[in-house]
């Protein structure tokens, strides 16, 4: 299946975050999906609380919603709602025009019946992907993925919170990878100041933009110039 299209760009793989109530089936649709080249994780049941859904980092969701016990439309929803500009596919154990019908209905963006049709599911995840990724509105290359509508940032997988300043910076620093943005730049880009106001408020926010970009990772992307300002590198030296 590695010719399906869905190899990571950069250097890191796209993520598919996964829920099938049934394990052997979920663990089908890892296996089918890791073999086409993408990272797969299984989700845990939404009725022990939605924090690990929340906080997961994927590139694309896909959930079977039709289970006795819950009202298909209302799970797709939910799911709409935790992808956000995310791609959503839905996934049925049966062939079923109806289920198709409820999915798309509630939300998803694709929807298709699955049971024996491992390939298909893998060549419909490919095409979300493309699709999702030459989207506007995204930025970053390699482990660094920053979504500008929903305001989100991701590094190597991990979910990073930022506030407003902090995410305007790094998002301006990304627009450039690899070439150092002046002080005077980003006072412009970023606080609308066409004057240099005599205050450190550049270097305290980069500072503070360091500490959760950089701690904690392999390397650090986030580097000073000297005399030239700041630059976000794509990839260690």
């Amino acid at each position: 299946m590695a010719s399906s299209g869905l190899a990571g760009m950069g250097d890191s793989k796209l993520r598919v975050a996964l829920y099938h109530p049934h394990a052997p089936r979920a663990e089908a649709l890892r296996d089918a999906i890791e073999a086409g080249g993408c990272a797969a994780r299984m989700l845990p049941p939404q009725v022990n609380g939605l924090r690990h859904w929340v906080d997961c980092c994927f590139d694309l969701l896909l959930i079977n919603p039709f289970l006795d016990w819950q009202e298909p439309a209302e799970f797709v929803r939910l799911a709409r709602s935790i992808a956000g500009r995310r791609p959503l596919l839905i996934v049925s154990d049966r062939e079923s025009l109806a289920d198709r019908m409820v999915a798309l209905g509630a939300g998803a963006d694709d929807a298709v019946g699955w049971t024996g049709n491992l390939p298909e599911v893998v060549a419909r995840i490919a095409s979300l992907l493309r699709r999702s990724r030459i989207a506007a509105g995204q930025l970053g290359e390699g482990e660094l993925r920053i979504d500008l509508i929903d305001r989100r940032v991701e590094r190597a997988g991990r979910l990073i919170r930022l506030p407003l300043r902090e995410f305007d910076l790094l998002a301006n620093l990304a627009r450039v990878p690899d070439r150092p943005i002046s002080r005077a730049a980003l006072l412009r880009a970023v606080w609308r100041l066409d004057f240099d106001p005599g205050t450190n408020r550049v270097e305290v926010h980069m500072s503070r933009l360091r500490a959760k970009v950089d701690r904690g990772f392999a390397w650090p992307m986030l580097r000073t110039v000297k005399g030239q300002g700041y630059a976000l590198r794509s990839r260690p030296d």
